[in-house]
């Protein structure tokens, strides 16, 4: 089975409408999630990890544009686009205002949702680069060689596994900087999933146990979003 476009959470109340998207975008390639409220939508984007969000406007228990402002809230690296009936200017401005990346009007032309989607996926991510070297890196007190998955420090030698080394030559190459769990599993692991979170999570756990023995390096856990190497200097 060849890999999916993204992960997409879609949320729509219609029942009939909400099926026919999912099963027209899972035939295209993507991999969805269905919520029929706003809730049910919110709960499993505590779950799982979304490349962007499908959002009808008119919900029962909380219209899209408050959803929105929950998703930003939360998860604001997510983007996200409105499906609706409303055909008003006002709304029109309304979801673009909010953050939108674009407003597409029921009926929907399921063709023109996909090739939109495509589009808005290839404009909006990026790979970040990762840097490699023949030579050791220092990470504080550390010498950390990539090609050799060696990390030593003074005269003990920490043999990684593969993963454990990739992972921190990715934290290494945006020391300092935030690594969202998007860029993280869509570089390494080549797919942003739940299961593929809690792995990472754990290989995390490893690099901090291997790196605790200088004060001055800490792998900082950004709630929700993602994690950042600190080397103090």
């Amino acid at each position: 089975m060849s890999k999916s476009l993204a992960t997409i959470l879609l949320v729509e109340d219609d029942p009939t409408l909400g099926y026919l998207l999912r099963e027209y975008l899972t035939m295209n390639g993507f991999e969805i999630s269905l919520a029929k409220t706003a809730s049910e939508a919110l709960q499993l984007l505590d779950s799982h990890i979304f490349e962007l969000a499908i959002l009808d406007v008119m919900l029962p228990d909380k219209d899209g544009f408050e959803l929105a402002k929950n998703i930003k809230s939360i998860h604001p690296t997510i983007p996200f686009l409105f499906l609706t009936a409303r055909s008003l200017k006002v709304d029109v401005l309304k979801g673009f205002s909010i953050g939108a990346v674009d407003y597409l009007k029921k009926p929907i032309d399921e063709e023109e949702l996909v090739v939109r989607i495509k589009a808005l996926l290839s404009r909006i991510q990026t790979t970040p680069k990762i840097e490699t070297t023949e030579a050791a890196t220092t990470i504080g007190k550390y010498h950390f060689h990539y090609k050799n998955q060696q990390l030593a420090f003074k005269n003990e030698k920490i043999t990684l596994t593969k993963r454990e080394a990739e992972l921190l030559n990715f934290l290494v190459s945006n020391k300092n900087n935030l690594c969202t769990h998007k860029e993280i599993l869509s570089t390494l692991w080549g797919k942003s999933d739940y299961f593929n979170k809690k792995s990472l999570n754990v290989f995390i756990t490893h690099l901090r146990k291997y790196l605790q023995k200088d004060p001055a390096i800490s792998i900082e856990n950004v709630h929700k979003q993602g994690f950042i190497l600190k080397i103090d200097d």
